[in-house]
């Protein structure tokens, strides 16, 4: 019965995974401060795609470290 209650993750994991989606957002938040038309620039293009995949990596991650 106590393993029904029990969290699927540990602490570090949660943290890890809110880690993840600060750095998502991080990476959207630089995506719109672009000045280029349509977000053509280096920020839009480049630097905030590569933000927002290093947070998906690091969701990845959170999901399969061992607690």
């Amino acid at each position: 019965m106590s393993n029904s209650s029990k969290l699927p993750f540990g602490k570090a994991n949660y943290t890890l995974m809110l880690l993840g989606i600060i750095v998502i957002l991080a990476g959207f938040f630089i995506m719109s401060l672009d000045k280029e038309e349509f977000g053509f620039g280096f920020l839009g293009l480049t630097l905030g795609p590569l933000v927002v995949l290093a947070g998906f990596t690091i969701e990845f991650f959170a999901i399969l470290k061992k607690s």
